[in-house]
């Protein structure tokens, strides 16, 4: 995909790199993003047997929507074999795992550029432990692609690990993650990069999903990440412009289309004062709709 265009990020599903049945399955679903995973899902054992399979498949049937494949850790002989394999792919994107320090997005930086990485060919960061949340700002601010040399694009949470490194207990509405969850949305948004929220780990609990998928895009989450794709079609609908939202943005540009109004900061729409920053919000929310009754993700 190029990358001139701004990326639709609704549904991020995660597919095993060694389940051949679902990477053959995966060039069929209405997923936005399919992120080839070669990490955590992939045993240890079949680590190159899951290489083998993503080059076969870029190699003779490239996936029509935006790629990533995640590595294992850049300072594992694993993580180095994984990353000549998405040099070898040239997906849109490689997924860091664990990433907690800038030192960690420059290596993969430098590494690309080494090997003569199109610029297109971003950088993923897997946000999902206590110090990776801390260094949000600072991993997001030094890497971002608007920086000199930067190829980081985007910010995805762990959920799960970091759960599981710091003993949170579960609660409704994830009541004790929202403070850190926030705190990525905002390292993503003061450096402009898509920011994507975790997993939910059921699913077949579709209510269960819509809700967290509400909760995410309130929150100001682009999308989500899935585990399955029965998952995707409740975070298309989810993540998705409602008419409602679709209405009130041709609202929005019509009054500021008005004669006299191109001198206007503020206007009044139906006693409600706008600001042109509604105007630019409008306008991009009225752009990702055109996209997305162009694309197949929404079929």
């Amino acid at each position: 995909m190029a990358m001139t265009e701004t990326k639709i990020w609704r549904s991020v599903l995660s597919v095993p790199a060694v389940n051949r049945r679902a990477l053959e399955k995966s060039k069929t679903l209405a997923a936005d993003v399919i992120i080839y995973d070669l990490e955590d899902s992939v045993a240890s054992g079949r680590k190159a047997e899951a290489r083998e399979n993503l080059e076969q498949l870029f190699a003779h049937d490239r996936p029509d929507v935006t790629t990533a494949i995640r590595i294992n850790p850049l300072d594992t002989e694993t993580g180095q074999e994984d990353m000549k394999t998405a040099l070898a792919c040239q997906p849109d994107a490689v997924l860091l795992p664990k990433v907690e320090t800038v030192a960690t997005v420059a290596t993969a930086s430098a590494l690309l550029a080494r090997n003569g990485a199109p610029l297109r060919m971003r950088l993923w960061a897997m946000l999902e432990t206590p110090a990776g949340i801390v260094n949000a700002a600072a991993i997001a601010g030094a890497w971002s692609h608007a920086s000199a040399g930067g190829r980081l694009e985007a910010l995805i949470v762990g959920v799960n690990d970091l759960r599981s490194a710091t003993n949170v207990a579960q609660a409704p509405g994830r009541a004790y993650l929202v403070p850190w969850l926030m705190q990525v949305v905002l390292a993503a948004r003061a450096y402009g990069l898509a920011v994507v929220d975790g997993v939910y780990n059921d699913f077949t609990d579709v209510a269960g999903l819509e809700a967290e998928c509400a909760e995410a895009r309130a929150m100001g989450f682009d999308g989500k990440m899935l585990i399955h794709p029965k998952q995707i079609d409740t975070a298309n609908t989810s993540f998705r412009p409602s008419d409602a939202a679709i209405a009130e943005a041709h609202a929005i540009v019509e009054a500021f289309a008005k004669p006299g109004a191109e001198a206007l900061n503020v206007i009044d729409l139906g006693g409600r004062m706008v600001e042109r920053l509604h105007l630019e919000q409008a306008q991009t929310l009225l752009e990702t709709a055109a996209r997305l009754n162009n694309t197949k993700a929404n079929q």
